[in-house]
């Protein structure tokens, strides 16, 4: 696959354009901001239009806030597809929902352009070759546009078929927002109690090695099918209940509601994968 054009210079669109002029894979660069790659090294100066950048790239990668960007920089006179052309992909690292990625893939699809999903982890270190993209398209697809992936990302990992990369990328937040909420709530107890957070920040960093992450237990054998590893959940239920108990009853004797650790231990055993109450699929 050839040379790439960048659609959104923010934070990610503009280290995605650094690293590629880096690699000579950076044909041309798009924003509505007309000095938006004055200050960006190696990168040439914006185009006029999506149109001027499409004639110019094979692998279009958008990096807009949102759908409705998205679809305005596809479509119409001075869009994308207006230049489409067989072996053209777009790849699209903004974060959308299935909805609307499935909404930007009738348009690519009428135009027959190939649609590659790009959920991106990493921004702060995109400069520096620092993105983690997770990538949905077909095997074909996805060999073909991962020189130009390879050129600004440290790892890209191929999730599935179309629509897989921004599924990940959507579970991937669940993940990221879900523990905010827990920060929070530990916070308070915290404030409460008189404990720094601070400090208790600094703790959880030191030890997270060896506590595990938010899918350790989801990566692990199915519990139906080996006693031993039912054991090894059960156990873990266990101290979680144990747990979980002592905060609720330290928040309560401070007259505060933790609403997550309620929820967490009104579900324990499908929290650690002994009953499934939310209809997912084995």
């Amino acid at each position: 696959m050839g040379r790439a054009g960048v659609i959104g210079l923010g934070q990610i669109g503009a280290g995605v354009a650094i690293c590629l002029a880096r690699t000579n894979q950076l044909a041309a660069v798009y924003d509505i901001r007309a000095d938006a790659a004055d200050t960006l090294e190696g990168v040439p100066p914006v185009v006029a239009s999506p149109a001027e950048l499409a004639a110019q790239a094979d692998v279009v990668i958008i990096a807009v806030v949102n759908a409705k960007q998205t679809i305005d920089v596809l479509s119409g006179p001075d869009g994308v597809l207006s230049r489409a052309r067989p072996g053209m992909v777009v790849v699209l690292v903004a974060t959308v929902s299935i909805e609307d990625l499935n909404a930007v893939r009738a348009l690519t699809d009428a135009a027959g352009v190939e649609l590659v999903d790009c959920g991106v982890t990493g921004g702060p270190k995109s400069r520096e070759h620092g993105l983690v993209c997770l990538v949905g398209g077909t095997d074909e697809t996805i060999a073909n546009v991962r020189p130009v992936l390879d050129g600004f990302a440290k790892l890209v990992a191929h999730m599935g078929g179309p629509g897989a990369g921004m599924a990940a990328k959507i579970a991937r937040n669940v993940i990221v927002f879900g523990c905010l909420r827990a920060g929070y709530e530990a916070s308070v107890l915290c404030r409460n109690a008189g404990v720094d957070v601070r400090q208790l920040a600094q703790v959880i960093d030191a030890s997270s090695d060896s506590v595990g992450g938010p899918l350790m237990l989801a990566v692990r054998d199915d519990p139906s099918s080996s006693e031993q590893e039912a054991a090894v959940r059960e156990y873990t239920r266990g101290l979680m209940v144990k747990d979980l108990d002592a905060a609720i009853d330290l928040a309560r004797s401070y007259g505060i509601a933790l609403p997550l650790v309620e929820l967490t231990r009104r579900t324990d055993q499908a929290v650690v994968g002994l009953e499934n109450v939310m209809g997912e699929k084995a």
